[in-house]
């Protein structure tokens, strides 16, 4: 991976995690659900791949949450 294609991802990353943050006050179900269904209806079907590919090649500094999230999404 290249620095700007590293950087692009941990930027995702980094969005990932305010999106998760902005719901974690909600009940964990509710919470999981509400940040998977921001990042499908916001991002593009690239970034969502760009970071679940990068969560797979071992990713550590995805929230928990936002991880479900685009693992919920995967699996959808």
């Amino acid at each position: 991976m290249s620095e700007g294609q590293a950087a692009a991802v941990a930027k995702l990353a980094r969005m990932a995690n305010q999106i998760a943050r902005a719901f974690a006050t909600q009940p964990r179900d509710e919470a999981l659900a509400n940040t998977a269904a921001h990042i499908k209806s916001y991002w593009t079907p690239k970034m969502r791949r760009d970071l679940s590919a990068r969560v797979d090649d071992g990713e550590t500094t995805l929230d928990p949450l936002a991880r479900a999230a685009l693992e919920k999404l995967a699996n959808a």
